[in-house]
């Protein structure tokens, strides 16, 4: 498995909670939106950490490492999805460590060597496809393995790339300002394989299911280009057609700033005093690889 022959690079911004022990998969089928029992397969797993009331705290990748389940998210919420993890350990065989000391995280542009959807692992360094985009892939390993293999460089270049492909791919992100803020659906996580409607209990779920099952969202995420400007995660838009939200990724490339955004579908006029005409953005919504 040749990590070398394709662009790769630290991406500084993830880290990785570590889930270990008898009941770890268990564990974990009872907090997260998508069903564990797919990791036995080699399948990496995208899937929302909700609240009770079904806000989003964390995305997350998990994939099943032979050190234990990784979960890659934002390392800024790292720590406190760990500390709200813990409280719901009660008598399970499970250990949750932050991994950073042991496993870190890289990305490659570049097809998987093998012909497969899978995980794959050997000599520790594991790698999966990111989603459905077969061209990127997590890397996962301990952290001299990897620094050998990729360039230590351009991480910052690199991760700068990697979330402007995730915006292009309609692939969400939570981090600190927009954590709690939506519920799964919003981020599109039922067009994008990372909710299961046929597994069992899970924190969260009576609010997803119902969101589901009553009809159309009302808000969903979108692909824009704003123009030039100060632009901030968590940062709330009013769009010239009349739509609203907020910013959940958002990246400057080349002149050009792209962005993700969780908006009304159908425009709403603002309240009285809450936006004037100077305040209205005016963006363009480009495609997403996936319909609603």
């Amino acid at each position: 498995m040749s990590i070398a022959s394709a662009p790769s690079a630290r991406l500084p911004h993830l880290g990785i909670l570590r889930f270990s022990g008898a009941d770890a998969h268990s564990f974990l089928q009872g907090q997260i939106s998508n069903d564990t029992q797919r990791l036995t397969e080699n399948i990496p797993v995208f899937a929302a950490y909700s609240s009770p009331q079904g806000r989003v705290l964390a995305l997350i990748y998990l994939l099943p490492h032979s050190s234990g389940v990784a979960a890659i998210l934002p390392r800024e919420i790292l720590q406190l999805t760990l500390e709200r993890m813990r409280k719901y350990i009660l008598r399970a065989k499970v250990r949750i460590e932050d991994a950073g000391d042991s496993l870190i995280v890289a990305g490659r542009v570049g097809a998987l060597p093998e012909s497969t959807l899978s995980y794959v692992e050997r000599d520790g360094i594991g790698m999966a496809p990111v989603g459905r985009d077969p061209n990127r892939l997590w890397i996962i390993g301990a952290p001299d393995k990897i620094d050998a293999a990729v360039d230590a460089a351009s991480a910052t270049r690199f991760e700068q790339a990697w979330r402007l492909a995730d915006i292009q791919a309609g692939l969400p992100q939570v981090y600190t300002a927009t954590s709690e803020a939506f519920v799964a659906q919003m981020l599109n996580l039922d067009l994008l394989d990372g909710i299961s409607f046929s597994k069992g209990c899970y924190t969260g779920q009576e609010i997803i299911a119902r969101t589901q099952h009553l009809g159309r969202i009302k808000r969903r995420m979108f692909h824009l280009q704003l123009p030039a400007g100060e632009w901030s995660i968590g940062q709330a838009l009013h769009l010239s057609d009349g739509r609203q939200g907020r910013l959940t990724e958002v990246i400057e490339s080349d002149g050009r700033v792209e962005a993700l955004a969780v908006l009304n579908v159908e425009p709403t006029p603002p309240a009285a005093g809450e936006a004037s005409l100077n305040d209205l953005v005016a963006a363009a919504e480009l495609p997403l690889p996936y319909s609603f």
